[in-house]
């Protein structure tokens, strides 16, 4: 018996252990209301309830627009879902309903809103949304309405199935192998960031990134907070950077550059910023009250990154797109409405009066190797030079594989690299009309074309970055303009650009 005991006891010795992060991971989940409500229940204080049968479950008894059917999911941090259901109310001729998530860390709730779909009376219609979960410690999925707070409500079919996109981390390092010429970036938001296979990928291939949309003036000015402190003083400025953190957070812990998109722009600015107590029902304030503004906030966002995130952000496009289309003049705007048309040069002027050393302040266009944009480009180049306040300048490369003609872009950087300022490719993609094997080659060529001109202008050139690591994720998504697909495979424009610089042997 102790000879049996003591191989029992080796066999069980031998075995792998078995962590909690060895568990099996959470993928899919389909609804079966025949067999009862499946862990599902009533969110409210008491008054609601809910009922399965005919395959769907159905609340009534509401009182609120939060009154929903819900279930807890072990979704995975960091892990790409897609979600849907369908919904069906008798009650009104058309409802909105909305599929939302509550999660929770350190017992503090908070919430989400992950799609939306009007349904119309006796109609099943369905609602479908995509969720890559931060870093909590539960998740419940539900859906709710839009207003309507008492209407009873059924669902059926409730998916959730991961979508797990597979990186190559064999693949050589983009920023890797163009070291010796300038450094490559991209840009990602903040749903990527929770995506942690994803900012890994990212952070093999690129050694400088930008916010998409998070250090953008309507994500980071605080409009209540402004609100509440123009009653004292109309040039006072409240921020947050919440949004920007997951990025910040993750570049800083990985040693990676960030480049600051941007400060000041014409548009995704809250038109409230311009107004009387930060009140758009009122009129715009003055030119002095809006330069403190601008003063202000420049300020407070120099101070609050680099107090928290000292060295990251390496560089800001100060002002962002203000040369108007097929013109040499400013576009107008409610900068230049309020401001003038000075409201760059005092933007760079306050920009450089408080940047932390060694950070390059650039100003950021697009079309610029079309005239007679490029002229004015120059033109407002040319006086921020006078200033003494502008380090250089971003091209913005949203480019066809067709035009605009290499000679244009090439011209523009000669002119522009003439004037002494640094360059810097700070959007980068090439459209193909659909994705197949032809214009993918066509797409390939195109950027070895652009990257041969970018590493002629090396001595002059910080960083080129690609706007967004997947097709699936750019705004140009129809257009599957980026190195990766959606399926996070590299596409031949990587191997194109990759040959400029590692040649086959």
């Amino acid at each position: 018996m102790k000879k049996l005991l003591a191989l029992l006891l080796a066999i069980v010795l031998a075995l792998p252990a078995i962590s909690l992060a060895e568990q099996p991971v959470f993928r899919s989940y389909a609804s079966n209301f025949m067999e009862g409500t499946d862990g599902w229940y009533a969110r409210s204080a008491g008054e609601a309830a809910i009922s399965a049968g005919n395959s769907m479950l159905t609340i009534t008894g509401r009182t609120s627009t939060w009154n929903s059917p819900g279930r807890d999911f072990p979704l995975q941090h960091g892990k790409k879902y897609k979600i849907s259901t369908q919904v069906m109310q008798n009650t009104e001729s058309s409802v909105e309903f909305m599929i939302s998530v509550a999660h929770s860390k350190n017992g503090l709730e908070s919430y989400e809103n992950l799609g939306r779909a009007k349904a119309g009376k006796g109609a099943w219609t369905r609602i479908e949304a995509e969720y890559t979960p931060g870093e909590y410690d539960n998740y419940v999925l539900y859906v709710e309405t839009v207003g309507h707070g008492t209407v009873d409500f059924s669902i059926r079919q409730f998916n959730v199935e991961m979508t797990e996109v597979l990186f190559d981390n064999s693949l050589p390092s983009l920023h890797q192998a163009f070291a010796d010429y300038f450094d490559v970036g991209v840009a990602m938001n903040r749903g990527q960031s929770n995506d942690k296979a994803r900012m890994e990928f990212a952070a093999r291939q690129f050694n400088i990134m930008t916010h998409e949309n998070e250090l953008k003036p309507d994500a980071v000015i605080d409009i209540a907070a402004s609100k509440k402190l123009a009653a004292e003083d109309e040039t006072a400025v409240a921020i947050r950077l919440d949004s920007a953190k997951p990025m910040l957070n993750f570049c800083q812990a990985n040693n990676i550059k960030v480049h600051g998109h941007v400060l000041v722009w014409h548009s995704q600015t809250p038109e409230a910023f311009f107004h009387e107590g930060y009140d758009t029902g009122k009129p715009f304030v003055s030119r002095e009250v809006m330069l403190g503004r601008m003063e202000n906030y420049i300020r407070l966002v120099f101070e609050e990154t680099e107090a928290q995130y000292p060295g990251v952000i390496v560089s800001w496009d100060v002002v962002n797109e203000a040369v108007a289309d097929n013109s040499s003049n400013l576009r107008e705007s409610n900068w230049t409405k309020v401001v003038g048309q000075d409201f760059v040069n005092r933007a760079f002027e306050y920009a450089d009066k408080y940047a932390p050393d060694g950070v390059l302040l650039y100003y950021n266009d697009y079309s610029t190797p079309y005239e007679p944009k490029l002229t004015g480009i120059c033109n407002l180049l040319q006086s921020l030079i006078a200033d003494g306040t502008v380090d250089g300048y971003g091209f913005q490369c949203h480019y066809s594989t067709t035009t605009p003609y290499p000679v244009q872009v090439r011209l523009a950087f000669e002119r522009i690299a003439d004037m002494g300022l640094r360059l810097r490719v700070s959007e980068l993609d090439v459209g193909i009309n659909s994705d197949n094997s032809i214009n993918r080659t066509f797409q390939a060529s195109r950027y070895a074309e652009l990257f041969q001109i970018f590493m002629d202008f090396s001595d002059h050139l910080e960083a080129v970055q690609v706007w967004g690591l997947t097709d699936d994720r750019s705004w140009r998504g129809d257009e599957y303009p980026l190195l990766f697909d959606a399926k996070g495979s590299h596409k031949p424009a990587f191997d194109a650009i990759l040959k400029l610089v590692q040649p086959a042997e």
